[in-house]
């Protein structure tokens, strides 16, 4: 059993795992802007971690409450990358059941193991009996045609008879042919009432929704019925609603932090990162969308994308597009 002492988490929000998006860069500008967030990583497969030549769990100190979230489906690979995880300081592992590319099918990881809820609870059972912090599940409501609600409920039984007792619901059924991954996230309709009905059969799991969430006001919505909310593509591409999550959502006193403060609050992280031989670009991707909706905001975003990605770019692009907005 890991040594790692077990951090409370407040599990009310959460920022969602996207491939090639929730990077340490992202992760420590939300968390500028949020302090009870919990942050998840992109999803990174066992093979990566165990048989990789680049350090795929490295993040910053300041990241915390930080999840990994792990692609796999063999239990002795995923209770070795848990057992590193947690040796790393991570806060809590969590099971990829929803993605539906072809490359994680081809891996027998992903959506694909919602037909295989006895091989999922033997993943799960296999980390907990290595790590003592929590290990959950995200998973869709159903895949193909199998999409009615006793086909969930059999694979939350079976799965948290293992001892999973934390399930995150993207509310689509995913089509593993036919449609690419971001199709996916689009096109099969969402469900919100078969999660809110699930919380209330099963009323000892803490059940988080996931899925098409755009405003503070759905999150509400979302929060009388169940025990949590998990946002993407809106915390990513509108990156400081994130900000309004503690007061909000948590209950705590406002920050009343503004665009401008969180944008110079970036400039010795991107100075420390150009330091150790960074580019500037893989930073400003992440904060391109700070000052969505504000007056002078295509500037903004017009001059980071034409100047960032130069190889002598430093922080006066920074600045210098921080002057197309009004202050």
């Amino acid at each position: 059993m890991s040594k790692t002492s077990i951090k409370p988490i407040n599990r009310v929000f959460s920022c969602a795992p996207m491939l090639d998006w929730t990077d340490r860069h992202y992760r420590y500008f939300a968390r500028l802007m949020s302090k009870q967030a919990l942050l998840y990583t992109e999803m990174v497969t066992t093979g990566a971690i165990l048989h990789g030549k680049g350090d795929y769990l490295a993040y910053n100190e300041e990241e915390h409450p930080l999840a990994l979230q792990l692609g796999g489906s063999n239990s002795i690979d995923l209770a070795k990358c848990a057992q590193i995880a947690a040796e790393r300081g991570y806060d809590e592992i969590n099971l990829n059941v929803g993605c539906p590319s072809d490359r994680v099918q081809n891996g027998r990881f992903g959506a694909c193991l919602m037909a295989e809820p006895e091989l999922v609870a033997e993943c799960v059972d296999a980390m907990k009996q290595v790590v003592d912090i929590p290990v959950t599940v995200k998973t869709r409501i159903g895949i193909d045609d199998q999409d009615s609600y006793e086909f969930l409920t059999q694979f939350i039984d079976v799965v948290k008879d293992k001892g999973c007792d934390e399930f995150i619901i993207h509310a689509r059924k995913a089509w593993l042919s036919g449609l690419s991954p971001k199709e996916n996230r689009e096109i099969p309709p969402l469900d919100y009432p078969k999660v809110y009905q699930l919380k209330k059969d099963y009323s000892d799991l803490h059940i988080s929704i996931n899925g098409g969430i755009k405003t503070i006001e759905e999150m509400q919505s979302h929060l009388q019925h169940l025990d949590g909310v998990m946002v993407g593509r809106e915390a990513y591409s509108n990156p400081f609603i994130v900000s309004e999550v503690d007061a909000q959502l948590c209950g705590m006193e406002p920050r009343n932090l503004t665009r401008h403060q969180v944008a110079e609050m970036m400039l010795p992280y991107i100075e420390q990162h150009l330091k150790q031989g960074g580019r500037l670009n893989h930073v400003t991707r992440h904060i391109i969308g700070l000052f969505q909706g504000i007056p002078g905001s295509r500037g903004w975003r017009r001059h980071l994308s034409e100047n960032a990605h130069k190889k002598e770019a430093g922080i006066e692009v920074i600045t210098q597009a921080l002057s197309f907005i009004d202050s």
